[in-house]
């Protein structure tokens, strides 16, 4: 039994085929329209219409020659992006008669709806139109002339790097093979190649009609690339509000394909998915939350919702955990998630500060944010606080280990209690975050990242940190470790490492071997020389969304960090003659 063995069906006839069009959800509410790709029929769409059926009326059809629906006869001349429009129009009179329909294509389903949300005759009919991994061939078309007429070494570049990925298009262009492969041999291997190269799970898809799904498929190619490409239009502008989804890893697309986008979008909504190319397949979750956020910003009149924040198109509406959230670094950094669109799980021992972070990140952009109290080292709490923020948020998208203790003393003035304490919470607290929180990842199959923070101190010895920098050095050589481990996963791993940053760690640090009134000294001591030096936690939060945006490994923040980070690796004499040096305290 497949998700839509449920749906409702009828048969829409339309140009000399019949369209086999299934609906799920209460025809009283907003109708979304999913159209999918090549080689694929609707099925494709059945994971994202599940999660979407009970907020809104869902249609998916077969598209001409796919899946249940009947072919053109001739095939040549029968899958044109006119004829295709059709189709389109004929499918919403018969489900959606007298109002506008929310519009969603993957693939070729996004080629088409590209069309469909640009042509006058459509106009007024939809609503909506979010669009992920198919670019408007017209738009398209443009795109490549100003790189002809201007071709600028970074511009021939884009070129050359689009071409090299559209090499299957060419291949669909030849008569015949194509067919003899879908056919036999490529049709028969497709799924697995589908689960190998893009982790996609099995089930109802692909279908059995995949082979004729594809054969067929091809004169979308063949009847439309070239004659749009080579005489594109001038007047290709939306008539609606549009989200543009990109896969980050997508194998057939360039990023740099819609970077003039807005000319023709003016209304255009930008997110961005660490992903490949399957996304409704490998992604239903985050595609039907974009779609309902959009749709219901839409409908209500506000289709410029969506955060604005620098990375707003990398992490919006992504599940961000951050522990230590209370203040500092981790404050700075959920605000920074916040600000970006992402919701907001902050986390902290301090049930105060905890709920602070979750407000103030909702007033700053977050669409939901949350406080979870608890001591990072208690590993049952932690087990409990990852059940519940599975069950209730779901399963983050990323996780910040941020909760960490200062202490400064000798390695003889260091009791076994002082020891324990450090590495409960500095080291095993980053243990606990991984291995539930990462494991959740891990099992859901869509990738994620994982940012520890280290410090300065991982790769500096210092006389005055032994507990402190062995607690940090250990949690740098995790992040390693699990990064190598989870690579083959899509799970990044990161270690952050600041050097001197202006945070309250200073003023709560425990110096050991002396008494209380020196300690408070010290603290006041070092609060003040963190304050003179004025290293913004912000600037590490930065650091952290540009680490996971580009996968780094590891990160040294200050310059005084990048500095000793440079002497441990070129010359750690000079570090091991540095860390002899008794601190000023």
């Amino acid at each position: 039994m497949t998700v839509l063995d449920g749906a409702r069906e009828r048969w829409v006839r339309t140009g000399g085929v019949e369209l086999c069009v299934a609906e799920l959800g209460d025809p009283h509410q907003p109708t979304v329209v999913l159209v999918h790709g090549y080689p694929d029929s609707k099925e494709v769409w059945s994971e994202v219409a599940a999660r979407l059926a009970d907020r809104f009326h869902v249609v998916l059809y077969d598209v001409r020659g796919h899946g249940r629906s009947t072919a053109p006869s001739p095939l040549r001349g029968g899958f044109t992006l006119e004829k295709l429009t059709d189709d389109f129009l004929a499918v919403v009179d018969a489900v959606s008669p007298g109002r506008p329909v929310h519009l969603v294509g993957h693939d070729w389903g996004s080629v088409q709806s590209w069309e469909f949300v640009t042509v006058k005759r459509t106009e007024g009919r939809i609503a909506s139109f979010t669009s992920m991994s198919g670019p408007s061939l017209d738009h398209f078309g443009h795109w490549i002339n100003r790189r002809l007429r201007r071709p600028t070494p970074r511009r021939v570049g884009q070129l050359l790097g689009q071409g090299t990925k559209s090499w299957y298009v060419y291949l669909l262009h030849t008569p015949v093979l194509p067919e003899l492969a879908w056919r036999g041999p490529l049709g028969k291997h497709w799924p697995g190649i589908l689960r190998r190269v893009e982790k996609v799970p099995g089930g109802d898809y692909p279908t059995p009609s995949l082979p004729s799904d594809a054969a067929h498929g091809a004169w979308l190619y063949r009847d439309n690339v070239r004659p749009r490409l080579r005489r594109p239009r001038d007047d290709a502008y939306a008539h609606a509000p549009v989200q543009l989804i990109t896969p980050l890893g997508d194998a057939f697309l360039s990023e740099r394909l819609y970077d003039e986008l807005e000319l023709w979008a003016p209304r255009l909504t930008r997110r961005a998915l660490p992903a490949k190319h399957w996304v409704p397949r490998t992604r239903p979750d985050r595609l039907a939350d974009w779609i309902t956020e959009f749709v219901t910003a839409v409908d209500g009149g506000r289709p410029e919702a969506a955060a604005s924040g620098k990375y707003a198109e990398r992490f919006g509406g992504q599940l961000v955990l951050v522990t230590g959230a209370g203040n500092g670094i981790g404050r700075a950094t959920a605000f920074a998630f916040a600000e970006a669109g992402a919701r907001v799980v902050a986390v902290d021992r301090d049930a105060e500060a905890a709920a602070r972070t979750a407000e103030l990140s909702r007033l700053i952009g977050a669409p939901a944010a949350w406080a979870e109290t608890v001591d990072v080292s208690d590993e049952q709490a932690m087990e409990k606080l990852a059940d519940k923020v599975a069950a209730e948020y779901g399963v983050v998208d990323v996780l910040v280990n941020n909760a960490g203790i200062g202490i400064s003393g000798s390695f003889f003035d260091t009791t076994p209690e002082d020891w324990k304490k450090v590495l409960d919470v500095n080291l095993w607290g980053v243990i606990h975050g991984c291995r539930l929180f990462g494991r959740q990842m891990a099992e859901r199959g869509q990738g994620g990242h994982i940012v520890n923070t280290a410090s300065a101190a991982a790769f500096q010895p210092s006389r005055a940190l032994p507990a402190y920098s062995t607690s940090k050095a250990a949690v740098l050589m995790l992040s390693e470790c699990l990064r190598a481990e989870l690579a083959g996963q899509e799970i990044g791993v990161t270690a952050v490492c600041p050097g001197l940053v202006n945070t309250n760690i200073t003023s709560t640090a425990h110096f050991a071997g002396v008494d209380a009134d020196e300690e408070k000294r010290r603290q006041r001591r070092t609060a003040r020389l963190y304050g003179l030096r004025n290293y913004p936690p912000e600037k590490v939060a930065d650091a952290v969304l540009e680490a996971v945006v580009r996968n780094r490994a590891m990160v040294p923040v200050t310059p005084e960090a990048r500095g000793a980070h440079l002497l441990s690796r070129f010359a750690p004499g000079a570090l091991r003659r540095l860390a002899r040096v008794k601190p000023p305290l």
